[in-house]
Order: structure tokens, then sequence, then C-alpha cells
């Protein structure tokens, strides 16, 4: 698939958040996150926690709001100086003047709400694409690790048989050896060989004994 039809493709497609998916951060379990996947994890996390501040400051701007409109009506009829005094008229001045502040606040709140929707998933749609392009880079390191290691199977099993072999050759010849230097030198020669030779002489006599216990007549 071409770049252009991929990334046409891609936009169609609807995309958790995710941070917000434990599963995601487990991708990254084994290696940690590389520093292009934690940059855009970054701004994403920004993005969001901009977006949850000021769906809370609405609300309490917007209850504000509320009790000064309130405070207004309920002292409509005295908004006279001359009749309420001028401590109740500058009181109610200053609600209207908050309310106005209020409402240019309210304003740009809303408007930055209304923006933050499409910066989040883009930004969540970027940090997609850098997580799939770690995935698949660890994804081909794992094959070709599998690979290599299924390799090395293959050639230490033929490594090992060839020893076993050899191994089993190296035994047999052992005991030929020493049963033609009994037959030509004599057990009592051999006895004193043995002695000064006891390591040689104790392996042997281990290698032997399995052998015996294996010929062995069995008993009725």
């Amino acid at each position: 698939m071409q770049e252009k039809d991929f990334g046409k493709a891609l936009k169609q497609k609807k995309v958790p958040i995710l941070v917000l998916d434990q599963k995601w951060h487990r991708l990254f379990a084994l290696t940690g996150k590389p520093d292009t996947v934690t940059r855009v994890e970054r701004d994403l996390t920004d993005f969001l926690e901009q977006q949850g501040q000021l769906n809370n400051d609405l609300k309490d701007m917007k209850k504000l709001k509320k009790k000064l409109m309130e405070e207004i009506v309920a002292n409509m009829e005295g908004t006279h100086a001359e009749k309420f005094g001028a401590a109740e008229s500058k009181r109610l001045e200053e609600n209207r003047r908050m309310i106005d502040e209020l409402n240019e606040k309210i304003e740009a709140s809303e408007d930055l709400l209304l923006e933050l929707p499409s910066k989040i998933k883009e930004k969540n749609e970027e940090l997609m694409i850098e997580s799939m392009e770690y995935c698949y880079t660890r994804l081909r390191m794992n094959m070709q690790e599998a690979d290599d290691i299924a390799e090395w199977i293959v050639r230490i099993r033929k490594e090992l048989k060839i020893n076993i072999i050899k191994k089993q050759n190296r035994e047999i010849n052992s005991r030929q050896i020493y049963s033609y230097m009994h037959d030509i030198f004599g057990m009592e020669v051999l006895n004193l060989f043995d002695l000064k030779n006891e390591e040689v002489e104790e392996r042997l006599e281990k290698k032997k004994k399995p052998e015996q216990e294996d010929k062995k007549p069995e008993q009725k």
C-alpha cells in the first residue's frame, strides 16, 4: 500500500485514547518506551489534562455566574443608590463586572474546548504511528533473534551428536588399551601402575561397574 493510501485509510479508523489504555503501556514493559513515543505521550497527556481542567473550570465559572445572577435578580428593585445606599449599589455593579469577566473567560474556555478534541485526535494518531513503528521493529528483532537461536540449536545438536560419538569412542578405546595392557604385562605389573595412576584406574572402574551390572544374569 502506498503511503498516501495508507494515511487516508488510517484517518478513517477510530483509535482509542492510547495513554488511557493499560494494555498500550504494557507494550513497552520489556524494553521501556523509546524517546519518540515518550515525547508524543507527554504532549497527548498535556492536552487531556488541559481538557479536564477546562471542564472543571467551566463548571466552577458557570456556578459562580449563576450565583451572581441570582443576587442581581433578587435585588433588581434596589439597583439605585438613593434607595439602597452606595454599598448595595456598588456590590451589584461589582457583580455585573464579575459576570462580564466570567462571560469572557467562559467563551475563551469553550473555544479552547472546541479545538482540543481535534488536537487530541491528531496527537493520538501520531502516538499510534510511533507505537506501531516501535512494535513492528521489535517484532522483526524478536523474529531475527528467534531464527538465530533456532540455527544455534541445530548447530549444537549436530555438535552434540558428534561429541557423544567421540566420547563413546574414547571410552571404548580406553577399555581396549587397558585390556591389552593387562594381557601384555600381567595383573601384577598393571596393579603397580594403577597405584601410580589412581585417577585413571578409578575412572575405568566406574565405567566397568554399570556394564557388569547390565551383564548380571536375571534371578529366576
